[in-house]
């Protein structure tokens, strides 16, 4: 049993981190500390004057953890290691983890090559992004490639009887190896690629514009299409490449907005006094948390294990750590990383428009966010209507079974509360008494189980039991029958709640809901008919999730691998016909002989296999 007054006693007076854990071991906060003893103690002080936050964590802690370190730095870096890893839940978080790709040109290389990169490396490259679409990427170097044939091979040496590649023949590459090119003529080429990277796109424009329009008057709309996907994509690529800054200048600007429910971070990738790319973030925090607060955590979260860190980092509101986090970025950049806010200037201009942006997306998210519930809203108030329940169902659970001809049969069981699905609560159930295709049997057992449990762990803490909170509205997959089955056990049980069966239309899409023997025309509201299909699919998507898993781990692994001459086809099809290992051991050579894909000799084989093993099981057990 953890005792916390005692373990604090033994608290060191050290640089570290530590970890706070709820009762099951979850790690539910993650901080660090100049001094260990002091920091941690303070949490276990007198409430008055803490945060609600904060209080509500010191609640729910049942132990910690620390680690010591040698200095205040090493303990940020494993803060942030630690944050990312395990996403605790009183820690600001930033939820969109994006790794951005670069444009790489092997300047270190005698013969340089472009290639696509996520890590940015002291190599002698050079490296340009980072970019915010990826596609576009693909695309620009499959055309660089197409209008100049580099090397694309790594190797730097070649022997004298050196065989051509395949990029040789097919005009992909003019033949480094055997020398047909000179190397003046193959660096201007890198010049001008290097040149159409840092923004000079007008060049490669003409040429494509030139080639789309000759394709086009030879009807070749094919190729004419082609030539304006690629103009598409170095537009994409560079029209977010605007000189901003007089100087060429790398570094990042960030913007920091709380909105109604969320806050949002922005931040612009300037590289050589351009802005090459624009992201933007969702980071959860509460409201007491300060926004200076959540800059420190962005900035934290988004460079530990960045690839590229930029000498600059301009935001609108200063981390509260601004000191160690510059020192931090210092060690891992190996020179000088400066975090301000510029009072005036270009610098200052950039500033602003991030913020303004920032801005802009925040008060869009909210109204997407209030749009979105009131769609809820008018859903969950449109189904009490339909059904005319005495409350709007906050919680609701849906069931749906999935087997192929009886074979593995799994149920599911999905939540939404307050119209979100609740992937915490999320049940799958394998069929334990019924056999073959028998869906309704299926679905008594799987709403048998749930129910029972829920009464025999009434004691049982809520948060780690599912079952405990009960549904105002239970959706089941199916029609009439499949309602009363559930309602069948419901009645057993004793349990009064509201069951609706999902119907659908020959095309397999939402087309009402069946409740107390009468199909409801749910399509009169939108909202409530989008929302209702939305669970049925999820169900639906949950339950085949679960069953496809179990059919893969069967065919992986079977008795049926043991016998010589039975592959993964043939096991494939044994299955598919019988249904289960017990049938095929009690069919005949005729009838294993009617599977796809088998003969008569597979067929004794397996015969032979089953009574051998019968045999020898009948022995072990009369010595």
């Amino acid at each position: 049993m953890f005792n916390i007054s005692e373990q604090l006693k033994k608290l060191p007076d050290k640089p570290g981190v530590y970890l706070m854990k709820n009762e099951y071991g979850d790690i539910i906060y993650v901080g660090k500390a100049i001094s260990l003893k002091n920091r941690v103690r303070q949490y276990f002080q007198s409430s008055k004057n803490q945060l609600p936050k904060v209080r509500a964590m010191v609640s729910n802690i049942s132990e910690f953890e620390y680690i010591i370190t040698d200095s205040e730095i090493e303990a940020l870096i494993l803060e942030s290691n630690l944050i990312k890893k395990n996403q605790p839940k009183y820690n600001v978080l930033l939820r969109d983890d994006k790794s951005f790709p670069y444009i790489k040109i092997t300047y270190n290389e005698k013969y340089p090559r472009i290639l696509k990169t996520r890590r940015v490396l002291k190599d002698g490259a050079k490296y340009f992004g980072p970019y915010t679409d990826a596609g576009a990427v693909n695309q620009i170097l499959d055309l660089l490639n197409k209008i100049y044939p580099l090397k694309k091979c790594g190797k730097t040496a070649f022997s004298k009887n050196h065989n051509v590649c395949l990029n040789y023949h097919i005009g992909q590459c003019l033949g480094i190896c055997i020398y047909h090119i000179d190397k003046e003529s193959y660096d201007k080429m890198i010049d001008e690629i290097t040149a159409f990277l840092q923004g000079k796109s007008n060049k490669i424009l003409d040429y494509l514009n030139k080639e789309m329009f000759k394709a086009a008057e030879e009807l070749n709309y094919e190729r004419a299409a082609e030539y304006r996907d690629y103009i598409h994509a170095v537009q994409a690529l560079t029209e977010k490449q605007k000189i901003i800054l007089a100087s060429e200048s790398d570094m990042d600007v960030l913007a920091v907005s709380r909105g109604e429910k969320e806050c949002h971070a922005l931040i612009f990738f300037i590289r050589l006094g351009k802005l090459t790319g624009r992201e933007s973030y969702t980071v959860q925090a509460s409201t007491e948390d300060s926004i200076e607060g959540i800059a420190d955590a962005f900035i934290k979260q988004f460079y530990t294990g960045s690839t590229y860190i930029p000498k600059e980092i301009i935001t609108s509101d200063l981390p509260e750590e601004k000191t160690i986090i510059e020192e931090w970025l210092s060690q891992m950049k190996g020179s000088k990383v400066k975090i301000h806010t510029p009072i005036k200037g270009e610098k200052r201009a950039i500033l602003d428009m991030a913020v303004k942006n920032v801005v802009e997306i925040t008060e869009l998210l909210d109204e997407k966010a209030r749009n979105e519930r009131l769609k809820i809203e008018n859903a969950l108030m449109a189904l009490k209507t339909y059904l005319n329940t005495p409350k709007v169902p906050v919680r609701i659970e849906a069931y749906d079974i999935s087997n192929t001809s009886g074979v593995d049969s799994v149920g599911s069981m999905v939540v939404f509360e307050e119209g979100k699905p609740k992937k915490s609560d999320y049940r799958r159930f394998k069929i334990k008494t019924i056999e073959g295709p028998n869906d309704y049997g299926s679905l008594q057992e799987v709403i048998f189980r749930r129910f029972k449990n829920s009464m025999e762990n009434t004691d049982a803490d809520d948060n780690k039991n599912s079952f405990l909170r009960m549904p105002d509205l239970l959706l089941i997959d199916g029609g009439e029958k499949q309602v009363d089955a559930v309602q069948d056990i419901l009645t057993a049980l004793k349990i009064n709640i509201p069951v609706a069966g999902m119907v659908k239309d020959d095309k397999h899409r939402t087309r009402g809901l069946v409740y107390q023997g009468s199909e409801l025309n749910i399509k009169e509201n939108h909202d409530s008919y989008v929302f209702v299909s939305e669970i049925q699919e999820e169900a639906h998507r949950f339950a085949i999730s679960y069953h496809k898993s179990l059919r893969e781990k069967a065919l992986t692994k079977s008795v049926l691998d043991e016998i010589e001459g039975i592959g993964p086809a043939r096991k494939s099809a044994l299955l598919r016909h019988f249904g289960s290992i017990d049938k095929i051991k009690r069919a005949s050579i005729e009838e294993l002989c009617e599977v796809e894909n088998m003969n008569k000799a597979a067929a004794e084989k397996i015969v032979r296999f089953f009574i051998d093993n019968h045999e020898e099981h009948e022995e072990n057990h009369n010595p």
